[in-house]
This record gives C-alpha cells, sequence and structure tokens, in this order.
C-alpha cells in the first residue's frame, strides 16, 4: 500500500501562477480545476489511498506566538477565492480532505505521515510538497517528500545532503536560519553552514552548551523551533483504509459544471469504472536531491 499526502494549499498556488504564466489570464475556478486533474492523473497512475491538507484560513495558532509569522495578507483575491471552492471540490470527487483552521496544511500532512506510518501495510508513505518545513517527516526511503514541479525525490539522504542534518533537526535547523516564508527570521549572524555545524556538533538547540547563543538569541531560537515544528497528534482519521479513493459523489459532476470543467466529471467517472493497480514508479520521480 503506498499512501499519497497532498498539499493542497501549495498546489493551490502553483495551479494558479502556472495559468497565469502560460495563458495570461485569471480563470475564477482555474487553479481548482488544476489540483482535481493533478489527482485525477495521479490515480489513472494508480493512486489508491489519497489525503489532501489545505489551510481553510491562513492564519493558525503561530500567529500568537510570533507576530511576524505569515498571514493572508497579501494573497490576490483571485486566488484567495477559490480556497473554499477547492475543498468543496474535493469532498465531492470522493477526496479526504482536511481543512485547516487553528492548525496549518503541512500539520495535517505531518500528522497523517505520521498515523500513516504506523500502519506496517504501508510500504510508502509520499508527501507531495516542496516546502522544507515538512523535510521532518522524512523517515529513511518509505517516508518521502516529492517535490512535482522540480522532479526530485526527497528521502532521509537527501535531507541531509540538502541542509546538512538529518530530518529530525529540521526544526533546530529552520530556527537557526529562519523561514522567509513562513516569517521569522531566524538567528542574526548564523548562516545555513554554521547552523548545521552547530546542530551537528551538539544536537538539538536545548543541547548546546551555555554560551553558544546568547541568552537573548536562545530564547529566540526556541521559540522559532516552536514555530518550525509541525504537530504530528491531530486525530485526523483512525484507520489507512479512510483514504482510500471510492469514487466521486453524486454532486460532482455539478460541481465540474460550476467550475467550467464538464470533462473533468467525465474523466473522473472513468476512473470510478477503471480503477487500476498501484505502481508507484508511475506516479512519483524517479531523480532524488542530493
Amino acid at each position: 500500500m503506498i499512501v499519497h499526502l497532498i498539499d493542497g494549499t501549495y498546489e493551490l498556488f502553483r495551479h494558479f501562477y502556472g495559468i497565469r504564466r502560460f495563458k495570461k489570464t485569471d480563470p475564477p475556478f482555474g487553479a481548482v480545476a488544476g489540483v482535481l486533474h493533478m489527482i485525477a492523473k495521479m490515480i489513472e497512475d494508480g493512486a489508491t489511498h489519497i489525503g489532501v491538507a489545505t489551510d481553510h484560513v491562513i492564519e493558525s495558532f503561530r500567529n500568537d506566538l510570533w507576530a511576524g509569522y505569515k498571514t493572508g495578507a497579501g494573497i490576490e483575491r483571485a486566488l484567495l477565492a477559490q480556497f473554499h471552492p477547492l475543498e468543496q471540490a474535493l469532498a465531492a470527487m470522493g477526496v479526504v480532505v482536511w481543512p485547516m483552521i487553528e492548525f496549518e496544511a503541512d500539520d495535517a500532512l505531518a500528522a497523517a505521515a505520521y498515523l500513516v506510518a504506523r500502519d506496517e501495510d504501508v510500504q510508502k508513505v509520499c508527501i507531495w510538497t516542496p516546502d522544507k518545513d515538512l523535510a521532518q517527516c522524512v523517515v529513511d526511503n518509505r517516508v518521502v517528500q516529492i517535490d512535482q514541479r522540480r522532479n526530485q525525490i526527497r528521502d532521509e539522504p537527501a535531507v541531509l545532503a540538502k541542509f546538512g542534518v538529518a530530518p529530525e533537526f529540521i526544526p533546530d535547523y529552520l530556527a537557526l536560519v529562519g523561514d522567509a516564508a513562513d516569517g521569522y527570521p531566524g538567528i542574526r549572524g548564523l548562516g545555513p553552514k554554521t547552523a548545521a555545524s552547530l546542530i551537528s556538533r551538539y544536537g538539538h538547540i536545548e543541547q548546546f552548551p551555555a554560551g553558544t547563543l546568547s541568552e537573548e538569541n536562545l530564547e529566540l531560537a526556541l521559540l522559532f523551533k516552536n514555530l518550525a515544528t509541525l504537530r504530528t497528534d491531530l486525530p485526523l482519521f483512525k484507520r489507512v483504509d479512510e483514504l482510500r479513493w471510492q469514487g466521486p459523489t453524486a454532486s460532482f459532476e455539478s460541481v465540474a459544471e460550476k467550475i467550467g470543467d464538464a470533462g473533468l466529471a467525465k474523466r473522473v467517472q472513468r476512473l470510478q469504472k477503471h480503477m487500476i493497480s498501484p505502481q508507484i514508479s508511475q506516479i512519483t520521480p524517479t531523480k532524488k536531491t542530493r
């Protein structure tokens, strides 16, 4: 059994700007249709168990911890208007979707990966997102990150090669170097090489010898580590088989018409009639980052 966990928010952004770049237009539900077609292609290629995490709202509990943490400010209205329709369309398509409010989509992906990996029947867990904070969820070559745009797989050796630290130290690493996308700056004067060197020498930030960081910087580093640490204790589901795609709901045809893609309904209906066996080599890239 191979389980695919998809960052719906990232994919919505990717398709929105991809359509704009190539077609020079912003169809009202173009990005929604793009994400659904992507998932349909995965099912055509053999995916059977799929879960999609979305940010129902951009803000989360982390905004209460750090005033500069990312918000929905600056997101274009044409893109923001497709957030909730995506969730509704995924549900109508019969795809499990986790809309996050207090937490973030990344937390849902981390929690789902943790829950899925506990099942011995699961051969591989594929987390479809390039976000570097999800690298903390990678385990050997069983739980991997997939960057579809770059056609790359990131397993544990690839995480080490990219960041200079093992997956378990990614929150420490991000705490020190910062994450501009999430809105926290890291510790002034510490670049990627220095951060990786400190972690390789001492381990987690809590294990750094006294004086390695000033008292003020240590306090900041621990705060940023809290921001970077994804939550894995969300009760998203009880059994992995809850993620098995069983086909669209009765409302999917009308949803496809609403988003202006009636052909999508026919494509998904054909899939329901002709479900095929999973073939991981067809639905994950073979190139690894090192």
